[in-house]
């Protein structure tokens, strides 16, 4: 029996910490010992002066072990190292100051804060992410107000808050706010339940704030409690670095905006929601032109058919911009405002147009000056002769993600094996994509594993149910099995389409270093999952949706599971009697049955949702939640 180790419990980390069931009753056993390099007799040893002792062997073993743990960043090899002896833990926990809480269900506020004391940046993650595809509940849970009470009570010096899937409530930024008093970056990531009081207090409160950062996450905006938290910034000079508020649905004060960014000298990422026009950008853009990070905001007018006299010299503004290397928004794109980019597009690594529905012109106007670009997003309008422009050009590209404008099943998709293709072709130093397209042959996927071995993430979501390769109608089972067999650094897996359970056997004999796999529309039988479960030592993260997956597969990874952070499985075939016969084979697990349906059968499971915890099955699960044991 493995369970992670509770200060991280990251995809990273997949080692045995049977020592932390102990932990909290670890103290210092050597609170008598100085802790300086030496010691001296007490009364009753003698009359005079004597020499100094030398110190213990075992204390100057610590004074060394915690001048050398400083230096390691690395989470896994923190994580080995506190699991060499108790005084190898106790340092390692002495030198810690950033924790990353990879579920928040996994362990206790209470449990981190006794162990980890010196701590000054929190990342806690909450909800899973099938939850971004509305696939879980909204009342499911992953509060932060526990986490926000001992964080406040044990860290009054924290300095860094990053929190993803997590519900964060007005309350809950003011108490942060409130208690630490050197607070400098707060990151809300797919994050709801505030609103502009919140980001109010904040503003207002934390006068060294460096970074504020809103990602796709949900700000609630009610007429009757909206504030002007831009106002909120202090009046002088801030050290603001970063400002990211695209997903703010709301007006903003334009005036306080304005001035916010002329007195902050060192802002750099500046992502503005679609409120903000392009006439105002324009003169954002005069006042930051040491931007290097930009979210354009709407990229349109103020209002829709507007007309002015002489629109602003908009190139010259971006021209003047010689730092900017990520640009992105483009909410409510005016094709004609393209132009206006083309000054920094050489020099640009980073490129999202995922909210801007351009077509394969408009692109490969922007396209053909972007040489040095690196990661680029897009939606899937520029059809394949986009991608092959992409292709043409981008020689340096590294990720592509490719969303679809319509996900409905049995529309002919934009994008296919033509495009997907030529990005292997030309670019060949690519290691992470994600591909939305509505019909891929396995020859497109082979030649992706051969023409980009490099890989590192492979995410082919085939919209639709068990689609096989339209042109020779076989499964896709050898060229998912060829990605894994070709790609040696692969360690995240997206599969979909027609596979049976070959595809799955490959995975588990080549996918040795996979630690996230989702299934999607996709498997045979039982045995396909067994074959991933048995084969794949470093999985970590297990997504399956709608898929054939019965009780047989589940119980296949019971060798398994306390190495995983966690096993998601929706609409495949589980009982209530296999899962708890899981439950209690394994205890130190939890296991949570989600019927969001009430009037479906007693005895079938709609979710299955499973992961390690150190302190048992949390308390505030809702009613459409039962937790087995």
């Amino acid at each position: 029996m493995r369970e992670n180790h509770p200060s991280t419990n990251s995809e990273d980390d997949h080692r045995s910490s049977l020592l932390d069931l102990a932990r909290a009753e670890i103290t210092e056993s050597s609170n008598s010992k100085s802790r300086t390099c030496g010691g001296f007799p007490g009364p009753g040893s003698g009359s005079g002066p004597s020499e100094p002792q030398a110190p213990f062997p075992d204390q100057v073993l610590e004074n060394v072990l915690e001048n050398v743990l400083h230096f390691l960043s690395s989470r896994r090899d923190r994580n080995a190292a506190s699991l060499v002896c108790r005084s190898w833990y106790r340092a390692e926990a002495l030198t810690r100051s950033e924790l990353f809480i990879g579920n928040c269900y996994a362990l206790s506020p209470t449990r981190v804060t006794a162990r980890f004391t010196r701590v000054n940046s929190v990342t806690v993650k909450g909800k899973p992410r099938f939850a971004d595809f509305d696939l879980m509940p909204p009342n499911w849970g992953a509060h932060f107000a526990p986490w926000a009470s001992a964080l406040a009570q044990a860290y009054p010096w924290l300095e860094k808050l990053h929190l993803k899937r997590m519900i964060v409530t007005d309350a809950d930024l003011a108490l942060v706010a409130d208690s630490f008093s050197g607070f400098r970056e707060l990151i809300l990531v797919c994050c709801d339940g505030f609103g502009t009081p919140g980001l109010a207090a904040v503003a207002g409160k934390c006068r060294l704030l460096r970074v504020l950062e809103l990602v796709e996450s949900v700000v609630e905006a009610e007429d009757d409690e909206e504030v002007d938290w831009i106002s909120c910034f202090p009046e002088s000079q801030t050290n603001m670095e970063s400002l990211v508020f695209d997903c703010v649905e709301c007006p903003i004060n334009f005036q306080a905006l304005e001035s916010l960014v002329a007195r902050s000298p060192r802002l750099k990422k500046l992502r503005l929601n679609g409120f903000v026009s392009m006439a105002q950008l324009y003169r954002l853009l005069h006042r930051a032109p040491q931007l290097t990070h930009l979210g354009t905001g709407s990229f349109s007018a103020t209002e829709a058919g507007a007309v002015v006299d002489q629109e602003p010299d908009y190139a010259a503004a971006f021209e003047a911009c010689k730092s900017l290397v990520c640009l992105s928004g483009f909410r409510e794109i005016w094709a004609d405002y393209l132009p206006a980019i083309y000054p920094v597009c050489a020099n640009l690594t980073s490129l999202n147009l995922s909210y801007a529905h351009v077509n394969a012109d408009q692109l490969k106007s922007v396209i053909r000056h972007c040489h040095k670009l690196q990661i680029f997003w897009v939606l899937d309008s520029i059809r394949d002769e986009g991608l092959q422009a992409v292709a043409a050009t981008c020689k340096d590209l590294r990720e592509l993600r490719v969303f679809p404008v319509d996900a409905r099943e049995g529309t002919d998709g934009p994008v296919s094996e033509v495009g997907f293709e030529a990005i292997s072709q030309g670019c060949r130093k690519l290691e992470s994509i994600l591909f939305f397209c509505q019909r891929m042959t396995n020859a497109a996927v082979v030649a992706m594993s051969k023409n980009c071995p490099d890989l590192v993430v492979f995410r082919l979501c085939i919209i639709g149910r068990y689609r096989p390769d339209p042109v020779t109608q076989e499964p896709m089972d050898e060229g998912f099995g060829a990605i894994v067999m070709n790609c040696k650094k692969l360690t995240r897996l997206a599969v979909s389409g027609l596979l049976t359970d070959r595809a799955f056997e490959y995975i588990g004999r080549y996918g040795k270093l996979v630690r996230t796999l989702s299934v999607a529309f996709a498997g045979d039988t039982d045995t396909g999952l067994k074959y991933v479960l048995e084969g794949c030592p470093n999985l970590q993260k297990l997504e399956i949706r709608d898929s054939p997956f019965g009780d047989g597969a589940l119980r296949s990874g019971l060798h398994h599971y306390y190495n995983m952070r966690f096993l998601w499985m929706s609409t495949c075939k589980l009982t209530r009697q296999a899962c708890q016969e899981v439950a209690q084979a394994l205890p130190n697990m939890v296991l949570e049955v989600i019927n969001v349906n009430s009037e479906e059968n007693a005895g079938d499971v709609e979710i299955l949702y499973m992961y390690r915890s150190l302190d048992g099955p949390r308390d505030d699960a809702p009613r459409i939640v039962t937790i087995l044991h």
